[in-house]
C-alpha cells in the first residue's frame, strides 16, 4: 500500500515541477513584455504560482488515482499499459497549450484561454499571424517537450506502481478512497470559502508578473466553463443598483441644439473598418509623425473624432461593436454565437428600412470567425471576399493586400447599377500581423504596414473625389481595434485602445474636431440621428455630438476593462478585482462602478438573447 501512494504523491508532485518549470521559460522567451527582471521576481512568480499548479497537478492525479485503485482488485501490468498511454497524452496536451500560450502572449498580452478555439474554424487564418520560423521553432519546443515529460513520467513514476495484489483489497481501496478526498483540497484551491481562480495568483503591481505565475492550462480550462452561463458572471450589483447606474449612461433624452453634421439625409455610406489602426501610429492624434500622411491631411477636410475608442482587442468582436453598437466581450465573442448575433440591432438593418442596400468587401477568408453567416444576419445582401479574387492578386496569408481590394472598392463605386442610397463596407487587412505588404517605406513593420493602407486609402479618396456619386457620399474611417504600439504599451493600457475615427466625402457640411469621448459602439447612434433614423434599440450606443448624453469611453481586455470620461482613466482586472489604474484618485469610485454596471448588463444582456 505504501508504494501505490507513493506513486501518486510522485505522480502528483513531478505535475507541480512540470508547471514550475515552466514559469521561468514564459518569462524569458516574452522578457520583452516585462523589462528588467530579477532572479527574485522569478522565484515570486514560481512560489505563488503553486496553488494553480497543485490545482492542475490534482486534476491530472485522478486518472492515476482511479488506477490505483483498480491496481487493488487486477494485475498491476495492465494497469501499467493504461497508464503508459495516459501519460503520454497528458504529456502532449500540456505541451501544446505551452506552446500555444508563449507564442500567443506577445501579441494578445494575456494567458491562454478559449480564445484560439474561437478561430480553429478556420485553422490557416488562424495561423497567418504567425511567421514560418515562428511555427517552425514551436513545433519544435512541442515535440521536445512533449518527449521530455512522457519520459520523466515514464522514468521516475511509472516503476512506483507495484504490480502484485494486496492482501487487505476492501481496508487499502477504503484507503485510496481517503486518500482522493484529500486531493480534492488542492482541487478545490484550498480549504477557505474560495476556489480555484486566475486571481489567486497574483502577488504584484507588474501585471506581467501576475500573468506569469498564471498555470495556462488551469487559464485555459477555467474559461472553457464561462463560454455559456453569461448571466451569472460580472453580477457587481443588485437589479435595482445595476439599472439606476446603467439608466445615466444612456438612453438620455435628446438635447434641442444637436449640430447637423451632413449636407443630406440620404447620402451613401461607404464605412472602412481599418484592420489595427492605433492612434499611436497617427500624427493628427498625437501619435508617430510621417506613417499617415494621407490621414492627417484628410482630417482637415472632414470631421475628426478625437477622443474615440476601440471597446476591444479583436476583430470580430470589434466588428461588432461598430455594426451592431453592442459592447465587446472581455470572455467572448457574440459573433461565434449565431443563435444570439443574429437578434442584435445593426446599422445595416437600419439604413435597410430607409431603402439602403448594403453590401460587405474583405480580401480574406470571410468564413473566418462565423463572419460571413454574420454579415447576412446583419443586413448584407452581398459579401465579397478572397474567393473573389484571383490566386495572383492573393498572395499575402491573409488574402488580398490592400492595394487590390482598395482597387476592387473604387471599380464598384463605377458601376452604373449600383443603386444609391448604398452602404458599402470595407475590412482591410493588410496592417495585420505579420504585417507583410509590398511596400518599404519604415523599418518598424507595424508602422510600414499601416503606411501601406493609408496609401492606398490617399489613392482611393482622390480618385473617389472625381466620381459624380463624391457630392453625396459619407465616408467613415473606423478602426476595428488598436494595436500595442510602442511595445512598452500594455494590454490594459488606455494607449492600446485609442483608435482614429474620420468622417469625409462631399456630404460633410464643414470639418471640424469632435472631441468627445466616446467607443466604436457610438458611432450607430450618433450617424443614424444624422440620418433621421431612431436608434433606441442600439443600448449601449450614445449619440457623440449631443451634449446631454453622457460622453465616456468603455473597453474590454482579458477578464477586465477601462473606463474614461472627463473626470480620469480607471483600469480594473476582473480577476484579481483589484485597480490596475487610476488617474486621478478622485472619480474612481464612480468610474469603476459605471465600468462594472456596463459590465454586468452587457452579460445579462448576452445571457438573455
Amino acid at each position: 500500500m505504501k508504494k501505490r501512494v507513493l506513486f501518486l504523491f510522485a505522480c502528483f508532485i513531478t505535475f507541480i515541477l512540470v508547471f514550475a518549470l515552466q514559469k521561468p521559460v514564459f518569462m524569458l522567451y516574452n522578457h520583452a513584455s516585462g523589462g528588467g527582471l530579477s532572479i527574485s521576481d522569478y522565484l515570486q512568480v514560481m512560489v505563488h504560482g503553486l496553488q494553480l499548479d497543485a490545482t492542475v497537478a490534482g486534476y491530472l492525479t485522478v486518472i492515476p488515482l482511479l488506477l490505483t485503485l483498480l491496481s487493488v482488485w487486477i494485475p498491476g501490468r495492465y494497469i501499467t499499459f493504461i497508464l503508459k498511454g495516459y501519460f503520454f497524452i497528458v504529456a502532449c496536451i500540456i505541451s501544446l497549450i505551452f506552446v500555444v500560450d508563449i507564442a500567443l502572449y506577445p501579441y494578445w498580452g494575456f494567458r491562454l484561454d478559449a480564445t484560439p478555439l474561437f478561430y480553429l474554424q478556420s485553422p490557416s487564418d488562424a495561423l497567418a499571424s504567425a511567421p514560418a520560423s515562428t511555427l517552425i521553432l514551436q513545433t519544435l519546443v512541442f515535440v521536445v517537450y512533449t518527449c521530455g515529460i512522457f519520459w520523466a513520467l515514464k522514468r521516475f513514476v511509472l516503476p512506483l506502481m507495484p504490480e502484485q495484489y494486496v492482501k487487505k483489497m476492501f481496508s487499502n481501496s477504503v484507503q485510496l478512497v481517503l486518500l482522493g478526498g484529500i486531493l480534492f483540497i488542492p482541487i478545490r484551491g484550498g480549504v477557505t470559502t474560495s476556489t480555484a481562480n486566475v486571481g489567486m495568483v497574483y502577488f504584484s503591481k507588474n501585471q506581467f508578473l501576475n500573468h506569469s505565475a498564471i498555470n495556462p492550462c488551469f487559464s485555459f480550462l477555467a474559461s472553457l466553463s464561462k463560454q455559456q452561463d453569461f448571466a451569472a458572471q460580472y453580477n457587481y450589483f443588485s437589479e435595482s443598483q445595476r439599472s439606476k447606474i446603467f439608466k445615466k449612461l444612456t438612453n438620455q433624452p435628446q438635447g434641442d441644439s444637436i449640430p447637423e453634421l451632413l449636407t443630406t439625409k440620404n447620402p451613401n455610406i461607404i464605412l472602412i473598418l481599418m484592420e489595427s489602426f492605433s492612434a499611436n501610429a497617427i500624427e493628427v492624434l498625437g501619435g508617430e509623425a510621417g506613417v499617415t500622411p494621407n490621414i492627417n491631411r484628410l482630417s482637415k477636410e472632414g470631421i475628426l473624432f478625437s477622443n474615440m475608442y476601440a471597446n476591444s482587442f479583436r476583430t470580430d468582436r470589434g466588428i461588432v461593436a461598430v455594426l451592431n453598437g453592442y459592447l465587446a466581450q472581455p470572455t467572448t465573442s457574440i459573433m461565434k454565437y449565431p443563435a444570439k448575433s443574429q437578434t442584435l440591432p445593426s446599422i445595416a438593418k437600419s439604413l435597410q428600412k430607409k431603402g439602403y442596400t448594403s453590401d460587405m468587401l474583405y480580401g480574406g477568408d470571410i468564413n473566418f470567425t462565423n463572419m460571413q453567416s454574420y454579415f447576412f444576419s446583419s443586413g448584407y445582401s452581398k459579401v465579397t471576399a478572397d474567393r473573389d479574387f484571383p490566386l495572383k492578386s492573393r498572395l499575402s496569408k491573409w488574402g488580398a493586400n490592400d492595394d487590390i481590394t482598395f482597387a476592387h472598392l473604387y471599380q464598384s463605386m463605377t458601376d452604373n447599377s449600383r443603386k444609391e442610397p448604398f452602404f458599402s463596407t470595407f475590412l482591410t487587412l493588410s496592417s495585420h500581423e505579420p504585417f507583410e505588404v509590398p511596400y518599404n517605406l519604415l523599418k518598424d513593420p507595424y508602422l510600414n504596414s499601416v503606411a501601406f493602407t493609408d496609401s492606398c486609402l490617399g489613392d482611393f479618396i482622390d480618385k473617389l473625389k472625381k466620381l459624380p456619386l463624391w457630392n453625396n457620399t459619407l465616408i467613415v474611417l473606423v478602426s476595428d481595434h488598436g494595436f500595442r504600439y510602442p511595445a512598452s504599451v500594455k494590454e490594459h493600457d488606455p494607449k492600446r485602445y485609442h483608435i482614429p475615427m474620420l468622417w469625409l466625402g462631399g456630404a460633410i457640411k464643414e470639418p471640424r474636431v469632435i472631441a468627445n469621448y466616446g467607443n466604436q459602439t457610438d458611432l450607430a447612434a450618433t450617424l443614424l440621428y444624422q440620418l433621421d433614423l431612431p436608434h433606441k434599440e442600439f443600448t449601449f450606443s450614445n449619440n457623440m455630438v449631443d451634449s446631454l448624453q453622457p460622453a465616456y469611453a468603455f473597453y474590454s481586455y482579458n477578464n477586465g476593462f477601462g473606463f474614461i470620461d472627463t473626470t480620469g482613466v480607471s483600469v480594473y482586472d476582473c480577476e484579481s478585482e483589484k485597480p490596475l489604474i487610476i488617474k486621478p484618485e478622485a472619480g474612481n469610485e464612480i468610474r469603476l462602478n459605471n465600468g462594472k454596471a456596463l459590465l454586468q448588463t452587457l452579460y445579462d444582456d448576452l445571457g438573455s438573447r
